[in-house]
């Protein structure tokens, strides 16, 4: 029996992969290296008005405005602090530009497939179905984000495009 395409990639699927580490809080999440267009320290966005409060506003890219997403705010991690270490991610997901405001970047790793398990079922910030696994590096635990489904994903309001 075939897993349907939906299915959670496995190890083998992700093995040789870089992940771009990040910490929201005292967690550390990984997203594929690949979806990163570049990393910029934060700087101040424009508040669109009834926008979703975890979204900070948009910024001028270069001449391209792009919304700017506060990961601690959408997944109530607590009061964000913006401080020198504050970075903004910007992503290239299925061609739109958005930025990604998480408290620091760490480096970029390599997983092979028996570094990565399974995420349990459990309530997490992160809704099972945007998670890829946890990768375990010696003692360090990466979360997993499938940030093409989390970004992308009806509730975030981003995409233009309509659910499948």
């Amino acid at each position: 029996m075939q897993e349907p395409a939906s299915a959670t990639l496995s190890g083998n699927d992700i093995a040789g992969r870089e992940f771009l580490a990040f910490t929201l809080g005292s967690e550390e999440y990984g997203i594929d290296i690949l979806k990163v267009q570049e990393i910029r320290g934060y700087e101040t966005v424009t508040r669109i008005a009834n926008a979703p409060e975890f979204i900070k506003g948009v910024i001028n890219l270069r001449g391209i405005i792009i919304p700017v997403v506060d990961m601690r705010i959408k997944f109530r991690l607590g009061e964000p602090v913006y401080d020198q270490f504050t970075v903004v991610i910007i992503l290239n997901i299925a061609g739109r530009v958005v930025g990604m405001v998480v408290d620091s970047v760490s480096d970029v790793t390599t997983l092979t497939p028996d570094q990565v398990k399974p995420a349990p079922e459990m309530g997490t910030a992160f809704s099972s179905d945007y998670l890829i696994g946890l990768g375990t590096i010696d003692e360090r635990m990466l979360i997993l984000v499938d940030i093409d489904k989390l970004m992308s994903s009806a509730e975030m309001g981003l995409s233009d495009a309509p659910t499948a």
